[in-house]
């Protein structure tokens, strides 16, 4: 008798697909629940996708169920003027049976070289094997910020962008559209004007730091356009924080940020890239952070 093999084979997932494979995420990542993947996938759904690259994502196949899955988020970028794509590779989980065919997964998903590939939350176990995937760190860790303790700027004032604006002030169209994007999303989106009428966006989402018994709640940087600018606005920021009941906000780093009040960790907040664009600090939108959520 001839032993049967199992047909598996890599295919892209598709709208008929998303109830197993979130049956399938569910299973492989504890503590988040078949709901957080189904709104997670919904969005993915909906969101613009550069002409081209898959919605979702690709999936292991065997005989007609998902048995392993990775999730990419596509977007289009401008690089300094370039018209450039980034990818973030998120959410990959095989069932212990198939193991032997994840790298299937990972060659098909990493194929495009014009891409520039992001891995924002690799767990300390993966960062070998991530870096033997030819991935470099961007970011190695992350600074965790008390932004009421900073001068406000005199005459400053903070707006918040609500996900029905269509005009603001002093931003382009595409950048008022990132910031009502991400407030629709859930992010909160503000817009910071000094008193001659200069403006500062900013995106911040809600999350959960850890540092030993304390867990202060806090805010994740999600999008600015440099990290000078949040330094100039932190007082500012950090007073309207407050009135939220938030002390803190985080932001991608690489060492201390010297005029800031906080501390600097590498425990946490490690990011890979691969491609030909090496993404800046500072920018998280459109990733898995906004469309899964914290």
């Amino acid at each position: 008798m001839t032993e049967l093999r199992p047909l598996i084979r890599c295919r892209e997932i598709g709208a008929s697909d998303l109830e197993a494979v979130a049956e399938l995420l569910t299973r492989g990542f504890a503590g988040r629940s078949r709901d957080h993947w189904m709104s997670g996938l919904k969005r993915q759904a909906t969101r613009d996708v550069p002409e081209g690259y898959p919605r979702f994502g690709y999936m292991l196949d065997h005989e007609g169920a998902p048995v392993g899955v990775l999730l990419l988020l596509y977007c289009a970028r401008d690089e300094d003027g370039e018209a450039a794509i980034r990818c973030n590779l998120s959410s990959w989980y095989v069932e212990s049976a198939f193991r032997n065919y994840a790298p299937m997964l990972t060659k098909i998903a990493q194929r495009h070289k014009e891409v520039t590939y992001v891995n924002i939350s690799p767990a300390s176990w993966t960062w070998r094997i991530i870096e033997a995937q030819g991935f470099r760190p961007y970011c190695s860790g992350m600074f965790v910020s008390l932004p009421a303790l900073s001068r406000p700027a005199g005459g400053m004032t903070v707006e918040i962008v609500s996900r029905h604006v269509r005009e603001l002030g002093g931003l382009s169209a595409k950048e008022t559209a990132l910031l009502t994007r991400h407030a629709a999303s859930g992010c909160l989106s503000i817009l910071c004007r000094t008193a001659d009428g200069h403006a500062f966006p900013f995106i911040l989402q809600p999350m959960r730091i850890h540092r030993g018994r304390l867990s202060p709640p806090a805010m994740q940087l999600i999008y600015c356009r440099d990290i000078a600018d949040y330094i100039t606005c932190a007082g500012t920021i950090g007073r309207c924080l407050l009135l939220r009941g938030k002390i803190s906000v985080v932001l991608d780093a690489n060492q201390r940020v010297d005029d800031l009040v906080g501390f600097y960790t590498e425990r946490r907040g490690r990011k890979y890239f691969k491609g030909p664009h090496c993404p800046r600090l500072g920018d998280l939108s459109d990733t898995e952070l906004v469309i899964y959520g914290p």
